[in-house]
């Protein structure tokens, strides 16, 4: 088990704290005043992940923290402690969270070797909105008004096929857009279908690691954190919506143009996400299976 002195991991907490206090505290003061921003607040909103856990420091499992006296406290449903300091127990884990690890273990395994696929040039948002007006509420309407008109959207969802192969980014599409989809992603289908180059996929590696704390560590929180927040930035970006008054640019994927550079910046993220998920993938497998990494 690896120690680390308090001046090291105390430093370590509080750049980790003043890190993830640029983005809690406006995203807390936009939702005491009731204005939230589209893109940001998404990280908190949809991913239902508190402010306070992204904040919160934790070092991962094989780390043995040396103490002092005035030391935070770290709670005793995770943690062990000795005279000379403290560390994350496994044999404090229940079986739920044993076999939510697992489960995240597995998925991330199955992304990591299954070949990544590209060129679904961000429909999904599109097909949100396909027939809004007639199908449903146009999600975002009233923080964002679309740059194109309705009726571009549905020309276009209409216009090419559909291969989503994220259950929760294609369970918002319209009833119609939905039979544009080559597949029918469900949630108890995900280990199957999801891949590396899927946007939401990327993103959600920030919600597997927030299912994972505070196991995994702060380290790769905040890694996974930064990675869904490029991603929502390129999603709304690629989206039918006037994203400029929150200073983005918009990627035209009804355009040739568009698709090229929507691809380019998807792979780049695919890239990025790999070392990410792979971190991810060490470091459970380390805590659930010791005998493997041996």
């Amino acid at each position: 088990m690896k120690p680390l002195s308090f001046e090291t991991w105390s430093t370590l907490a509080a750049e980790h704290r003043t890190r993830a206090q640029a983005w809690t505290l406006p995203y807390r003061r936009r939702r005491a005043s009731g204005k939230m921003h589209p893109v940001h607040d998404f990280l908190f909103i949809y991913y239902r992940n508190p402010p306070s856990q992204l904040e919160a420091w934790h070092p991962g499992y094989g780390i043995f923290l040396q103490s002092k006296d005035n030391e935070p406290s770290f709670s005793p449903k995770y943690y062990s402690r000795t005279n000379q300091g403290i560390f994350l127990d496994p044999s404090k884990m229940d079986a739920a969270t044993h076999h939510r690890l697992e489960m995240a273990l597995a998925l991330c395994r199955a992304v990591q070797e299954r070949p990544a696929r590209f060129g679904c040039f961000g429909m999904h948002e599109w097909a949100m909105v396909y027939r809004g007006d007639k199908e449903g509420e146009v999600r975002h309407r009233e923080k964002l008004p679309l740059r194109v008109p309705q009726e571009t959207i549905n020309t276009f969802v209409r216009s090419r096929p559909i291969c989503c192969s994220h259950f929760d980014a294609f369970r918002f599409f319209t009833p119609s857009a939905k039979n544009f989809n080559r597949i029918r992603p469900e949630k108890q289908t995900r280990i199957h279908n999801e891949q590396g180059g899927c946007l939401h996929t990327n993103m959600d590696l920030y919600k597997l690691a927030a299912q994972c704390m505070p196991w995994v560590g702060s380290h790769l929180l905040w890694q996974s954190f930064q990675m869904a927040a490029q991603a929502r930035i390129l999603d709304m970006e690629a989206s039918p919506y006037d994203c400029q008054s929150l200073g983005l640019h918009s990627i035209a994927v009804e355009t040739s143009a568009g698709r090229t550079l929507y691809e380019e910046r998807q792979q780049a993220l695919a890239e990025r996400a790999k070392p990410i998920r792979q971190s991810l993938i060490d470091s459970l497998q380390h805590l659930l299976q010791p005998a493997e990494c041996k």
